[in-house]
């Protein structure tokens, strides 16, 4: 039986990603900390497993791993737990640094390493982490979540080469704005001029297949969102980069 733990399943992206999984015949393990969604979750997919935890713990890896050894092999590792604290640095600190980094970035690095022994004795192999767009285009008051999934984004990429040869394949997936239910967001969906910019869950769990068992590097969600580094590099200017030089030396 393939096995594919999800991170963060209990809503959002990782639901619908646990749930697409589900109906594609995997054996999941939907990981959260909300343990009674979870166990609906399962209950609902029928061949789930639900694995209360945060990711954060010291003891969730471990606790993953023994899941996955017990239930099958694993082929899949889905790392889309995160979330964000909008503050400017000057407000947040070092201290909002810190816990974004040990939620969206450290967590994901504890768990792969290790699972990633259970993926090269199983390979082909996929996993598939969740970072984001600001993984490439940092935002204003988002520089704590920007730091991590920029982290996330080199370490995804790094590792991808480093495991090729092993059977390991490693995907990033990076959204935009994405309709959650703790982001409705509701002031662009309110405009048509820029409703087209916001996902849907499904559709980005779409992207994670893609980026996992169908082998793709990287996946935008929407795809016009790839085109947002390559403007950054041509027109700094819109993004709000260009001199701020008072020409006093």
């Amino acid at each position: 039986m393939r096995v594919a733990p999800v991170t963060g399943a209990s809503s959002g992206i990782g639901r619908a990603t646990a749930e697409r999984l589900g109906r594609d015949g995997w054996r999941v393990l939907p990981l959260a900390r909300r343990a009674d969604r979870l166990e609906e979750l399962a209950a609902k997919l029928g061949n789930a497993r639900a694995v209360p935890a945060d990711v954060t713990d010291e003891d969730a890896p471990a606790r993953l791993r023994e899941a996955a050894e017990q239930e099958g092999t694993l082929h899949l590792l889905v790392n889309n737990a995160g979330s964000v604290w909008r503050a400017s640095f000057a407000d947040g600190g070092a201290e909002n640094v810190r816990r974004t980094m040990a939620l969206d970035f450290d967590s994901v690095v504890r768990l792969t390493e290790a699972l990633l022994p259970l993926l090269r004795h199983s390979a082909p192999s996929s996993i598939v982490n969740a970072s984001s767009t600001a993984g490439r285009v940092a935002l204003r008051k988002q520089g704590a979540y920007a730091a991590s999934k920029f982290a996330l984004t080199g370490c995804s990429e790094a590792l991808r080469l480093e495991q090729r040869a092993r059977g390991v394949h490693v995907g990033v997936v990076l959204p935009g704005f994405v309709a959650t239910e703790g982001f409705s967001q509701q002031a662009l969906m309110r405009r048509r001029l820029t409703r087209w910019a916001v996902s849907r869950p499904e559709k980005v769990a779409a992207a994670i297949l893609a980026a996992g068992p169908s082998g793709k590097a990287e996946r935008y969600v929407p795809r016009a969102y790839r085109l947002a580094p390559r403007t950054r590099m041509l027109l700094p200017g819109l993004f709000g980069e260009g001199s701020s030089a008072s020409g006093r030396g």
